[in-house]
């Protein structure tokens, strides 16, 4: 590697290492809240336009979603554990290791996202009917998005590679932007397809996904030319060499996350389940609350990917105490961003809830008040899903991702879903509502006491690769 290249990345590692630790989590997560902040723009925006074509369509993309993240679980764990890699070689300067890892890593990513993309599209109509069992008001709806988000997934195992190796560089600025005009494609198409203006015909749901589609994979390419143009000297291409150190890593660090994931999203459609069998109602009732909820909880995205950023390169550098520092400092910032967007939230509940309901029909009025009990119970809990969130980041930039990985199975499918089912005998969906808070504070708690503990300060890597 050149001198003038390794000191592209040295401008962001001495930073990171080096800088204020309040300066350097808000200037590395800005980008990611921004971008959340556009993604959330974008789902209000394709929210709002299918409740304009149809009040229960609006919920379609929340019921694919759960599917979507079972069969991009396995991009996600490898993008955790190679985010743990590279950040760890580039906190010990060891660049050459690090083009090692990420060529390897898009090797694989592609191959199973072809795979996992075809699968998914042979399997949906089993996993609608027999598992989720989606309302009959809205299945037709749910298939077609579905099918046609397929291209979405098998695009996101290779596209996901580039993002990572950014924010591992510690890059987030050009992913934040890339992202953010990739939602504003998105945001323009909406209106064109779902409604059918100007030269498009009316598509309604189709025209959704088609929209989405179109923006995700644009966004994608751009970055891809980006990354390839930036940083040339990573040689980023194909390779046969697939090691045995790097395939110990990912069964290592990505295996729980993997596990974490594929039980996440199961335990997601289960959940779904128990809330589809109180009808269209309570289907929409989740699919309007979500969106409230991500506005209320935009801050924590961008602020938790960046504390795995800063974890993973202080301990690649063997500074244990400056990782446990940007931890804690992530938990305070967090926990405070939600506690002010959460009771931002519960102010305007109605006013959004409204923006999705055009009519005064009975319909709307039982999913307004189905909503308005969801959110009741959800956004109080929101610190504490944020300091679960954090966890998790520590566990991803730490390479540690067990413990967290527990709490989340326990999370879900003990308190989510067990107490769910149980509550929802005795006190109908809002049965569903009350577990949906209750696993937020269990997991806050619990992720906060794993993090102070700092059992997780032992860095993965061990030197260089052979």
């Amino acid at each position: 590697m050149s001198k003038s290249s390794e000191r592209v990345i040295d401008i962001y590692r001495d930073e990171i290492l080096h800088g204020p630790i309040y300066k350097v989590l808000l200037r590395l997560g800005t980008p990611l809240l921004l971008v959340q902040l556009i993604n959330i723009s974008y789902n209000v925006a394709d929210a709002y336009w299918l409740s304009q074509y149809s009040t229960v369509d609006l919920a379609v993309p929340r019921q694919v979603w759960p599917t979507f993240m079972l069969f991009q679980a396995l991009a996600m764990a490898l993008s955790a554990a190679n985010q743990s890699l590279i950040s760890q070689y580039i906190g010990a300067k060891m660049y050459s290791d690090a083009a090692r890892v990420i060529r390897q890593y898009l090797t694989v990513s592609t191959s199973f996202g072809a795979i996992l993309g075809i699968s998914y599209y042979l399997l949906r109509p089993i996993i609608f009917t027999t598992i989720t069992t989606v309302p009959q008001e809205i299945y037709d709806g749910v298939l077609e998005y579905s099918g046609i988000i397929t291209l979405d997934l098998t695009a996101s195992y290779f596209g996901l590679c580039f993002t990572t190796i950014l924010q591992s560089i510690g890059d987030t600025k050009r992913p934040a932007i890339i992202n953010g005009i990739s939602a504003f494609i998105n945001i323009i198409l909406d209106p064109f397809m779902i409604l059918g203006i100007g030269p498009f015909p009316e598509m309604g749901i189709k025209g959704a996904a088609i929209a989405t589609v179109i923006a995700r994979i644009s966004g994608g390419a751009i970055l891809v030319y980006i990354v390839f143009k930036r940083f040339s000297f990573l040689k980023i291409r194909f390779t046969r060499d697939i090691n045995t150190f790097w395939i110990k890593s990912m069964i290592r660090i990505g295996l729980p996350i993997l596990v974490m994931n594929v039980l996440n999203s199961t335990a997601f459609m289960f959940q779904l389940r128990l809330i589809n069998a109180f009808g269209v109602v309570a289907s929409t009732a989740w699919g309007i609350g979500f969106t409230i909820i991500d506005i209320a909880d935009a801050a924590m995205w961008g602020l938790t990917q960046a504390t795995a950023i800063v974890v993973g390169q202080c301990l690649g550098a063997q500074k244990i105490g400056r990782a446990k520092q940007a931890a804690m400092t992530s938990n305070l910032i967090v926990g405070l961003s939600l506690i002010v967007g959460g009771i931002i939230a519960y102010i305007v509940r109605g006013n959004i809830i409204s923006l999705f309901l055009s009519n005064d029909s009975l319909l709307s009025i039982n999913i307004y008040l189905e909503t308005e009990r969801f959110l009741i119970w959800a956004l109080g809990t929101l610190p504490f899903f944020g300091l679960f969130f954090v966890g998790m980041s520590v566990g991803r930039g730490s390479g540690h991702t067990f413990y967290p990985t527990i709490i989340s199975i326990i999370r879900l499918w003990i308190v989510r879903i067990g107490l769910g089912y149980v509550l929802s005998l005795y006190l109908g969906s809002n049965g569903v509502w009350i577990a949906f808070g209750l696993s937020n504070i269990f997991s806050g708690i619990a992720s906060l006491i794993w993090v102070k503990r700092g059992s997780w300060t032992k860095p993965v890597i061990k030197g260089r690769q052979q």
